[in-house]
């Protein structure tokens, strides 16, 4: 196995932020509160995802921080969602809307 250099580091980083982006938009242009929901987000912030041009989603998307992160900081919600069977995935969904949604800096 070879070692991981920070360039390829950084390159799977703006992957993701490339990937999560683009997901966000989908889900926010297929159904605004569904999507909302799904990725915890408040209006403000699905407001400005939405109207990110292509070349500001980009730009975004090449930032060396990831931009995505974990909803939950509870084990509970973490147990949940890595359990099996449609019980174990309601709890964590009521869990997890319990949470508050981010807020714009």
């Amino acid at each position: 196995m070879s070692a991981t250099t920070p360039s390829d580091m950084l390159s799977e980083i703006n992957e993701v932020n490339l990937s999560y982006l683009l997901l966000a938009q989908r889900l926010l242009r297929e159904d605004r509160p569904a999507g909302m929901f799904r990725m915890g987000l408040s209006e403000q912030l699905a407001d400005a995802l939405t109207r990110l041009t292509a070349a500001q989603t980009a730009r975004l998307a090449a930032s060396s921080q990831l931009l995505c992160r974990f909803r939950f900081d509870e084990h509970a919600i973490l147990s949940a969602l890595a359990e099996k069977g449609k019980a174990a995935q309601i709890h964590a969904a009521m869990l997890m809307a319990g949470q508050g949604v981010e807020q714009v800096g």
